[in-house]
C-alpha cells in the first residue's frame, strides 16, 4: 500500500468524520479507502479509528497521529507545489503595477516576447504613479523606485539605476539661452514633476559640493508623460529620470542641460509578496525583466 495514500486518507478520515467522504475527495472506492486504513493501522500496529453504527471518531492514539501528520502533509504538498511550480507552464493572471511612463517605454515593448514564452499567462497593467498596497489591491508585481519596504512581507529586488537630468527642447534653448549654473534656473520656464521626492527642491552635486536650489514651475503635473510632452514642445526645461526621456536626448530633441552637476540618482526596482515558494507566474516575469535589463544594458544607458 502506498504511504502517502494512507496518511492522507487518515487525515481526511480525522478532518471529514467519515470514510465515505474522505474516499470520495481521493478518487477512491469506499473499499480502496477501508484497505487504505487497515493497512496503515496493522502497520502502526495501533487503531486509529473507532466506528460505532452512527459515527466515527479518533481514538487517543489516532489524535496525537493526527496533530503530527497534519503539518508534515502541508509540507509534503508545498514541496510538491514548488517542485511542480517550477516545471508546468505558467498560466491565469499576473497583474503589473508601474507607472505610465516605465509601463509605456519598458513593460509595452516587451510584452510580445513575453508572450511568445509564456502564452498562456495573461498580462494586466495597472498604471499608477502612487504606490498602492500590493496585498490589498492584489497585484503581483510592482515597479517603484524606493529601495525598501516597510513591510516585510514585501520583497524587494533591484533592476537599475537612473540619472535624473534636466533637459530641454533646442527651439526653447534658441529663444530663452542655456543655464549655465543652478542659480540660473530661476530665469527659465521649469516643468516639475510634483510626485519627486522635494519636487520645489533641486539638490546639485558636482566635485563633493552640494548646492540646493529652490524651484517654482511654469507646469506641474503628476505624470512624467504630460512634462516630455509639454518639453517637446518647446515650453520649457524640465527635471525627469533619464530612462523616460533617452530616446529623445539619442534623437535630439531634448538636450542635456547641467551636466558637471548632478542630481540624486533613482533606482529601478521590482517588488513582490514575499512568499514562501514564489508562484511561477511572478517568478518568470520578474527573472524576464532581470534579463531583459541586462541584455539591453539599460543601466549603462541611463547613467552614461
Amino acid at each position: 500500500m502506498d504511504r502517502w495514500t494512507e496518511i492522507e486518507l487518515f487525515v481526511q478520515v480525522a478532518e471529514l468524520g467519515s470514510l465515505s467522504r474522505a474516499a470520495e475527495s481521493l478518487g477512491l472506492s469506499n473499499a480502496a479507502a477501508s484497505r487504505h486504513l487497515a493497512s496503515l493501522e496493522a502497520r502502526l500496529a495501533a487503531r486509529l479509528v473507532q466506528r460505532n453504527t452512527r459515527r466515527l471518531f479518533l481514538t487517543d492514539v489516532g489524535e496525537a497521529f493526527y496533530r503530527r501528520c497534519k503539518p508534515l502533509l502541508g509540507e509534503l504538498r508545498d514541496a510538491e507545489s514548488a517542485v511542480n511550480e517550477a516545471v508546468l507552464k505558467p498560466t491565469g493572471l499576473l497583474r503589473v503595477t508601474a507607472s505610465l511612463s516605465f509601463s509605456m517605454i519598458v513593460i509595452a515593448p516587451l510584452l510580445p516576447e513575453f508572450h511568445a514564452r509564456y502564452p498562456e499567462l495573461k498580462v494586466e497593467i495597472v498604471v499608477s504613479n502612487r504606490y498602492t498596497d500590493l496585498l490589498e489591491s492584489g497585484i503581483d508585481v510592482a515597479i517603484r523606485n524606493r529601495e525598501f519596504e516597510n513591510d516585510s512581507a514585501i520583497t524587494v529586488r533591484r533592476l537599475a539605476e537612473t540619472k535624473r537630468v534636466l533637459a530641454a527642447s533646442p527651439q526653447y534653448l534658441q529663444r530663452h539661452g542655456m543655464p549655465r549654473t543652478p542659480d540660473e534656473l530661476a530665469q527659465h520656464r521649469l516643468l516639475i514633476y510634483n510626485l519627486a521626492n522635494q519636487p520645489h527642491q533641486l539638490r546639485f552635486t558636482r566635485n563633493g559640493a552640494v548646492t540646493t536650489v529652490p524651484i517654482d514651475g511654469l507646469l506641474e503635473a503628476n505624470d512624467g508623460q504630460v512634462i516630455r510632452a509639454a518639453a517637446l514642445k518647446h515650453l520649457g526645461i524640465l527635471i525627469q529620470p533619464m530612462y523616460i526621456i533617452h530616446e529623445d536626448v539619442v534623437a535630439g530633441r531634448l538636450v542635456p542641460l547641467l551636466q558637471d552637476w548632478e542630481l540624486p540618482r533613482l533606482t529601478i526596482n521590482i517588488a513582490y509578496p514575499t512568499r514562501r515558494h514564489l508562484p511561477a507566474k511572478v517568478r518568470c516575469f520578474v527573472d524576464f525583466l532581470v534579463e531583459q535589463f541586462e541584455r539591453l544594458d539599460y543601466e549603462r544607458r541611463w547613467t552614461a
